[in-house]
């Protein structure tokens, strides 16, 4: 059974939430698939958790770099798990279908609760996982960027 955590961004935005979420995930040992919404967001994201922070190290990569089979965390606009990854990161309204969330252990859902678009998308995902048996989880942004727990 999966679960799926759903991430609120409110006061800060996906470049500055991304690489801490991540480096969480990757201190399990298990591989991760960020799943982005477009080609350009992918190296652009790419060329960031190289960047984000001169005291942190992240491993990843994307098509442009390839092995994509031993990368740790794997950036991709597809629908592709070439790392056998058991945690799924989905930003920027990238989507997955309702079966790939059984191929996981964890999915994490990023979203802005500044774009009513990305909130109502997120909404309507919420509605569809809850008629399954998936935990599910809600976490949205205090205003000093600290995750709580919503009911």
């Amino acid at each position: 059974m999966s679960r799926v955590d759903f991430y609120h961004l409110q006061h800060h935005k996906l470049e500055d939430v991304l690489p801490k979420l991540l480096e969480k995930a990757y201190a399990t040992g298990k591989k991760i698939v960020v799943r982005v919404g477009n080609e350009e967001r992918v190296e652009f994201l790419n060329s960031l958790l190289w960047t984000y922070d001169e005291q942190s190290f992240l491993p990843h990569g994307s098509k442009k770099d390839g092995s994509a089979e031993i990368q740790p965390i794997w950036l991709t606009h597809e629908n592709d798990i070439p790392n056998d990854a058991l945690f799924l990161f989905l930003v920027d309204g990238a989507d997955a279908n309702i079966e790939e969330f059984s191929k996981f252990e964890r999915v994490f859902n990023i979203f802005d609760g500044n774009s009513p678009q990305s909130l109502e998308k997120s909404r309507a995902l919420w509605r569809e996982l809850k008629q399954h048996e998936i935990t599910l989880f809600y976490w949205q942004q205090d205003s000093t960027g600290s995750w709580q727990q919503k009911g």
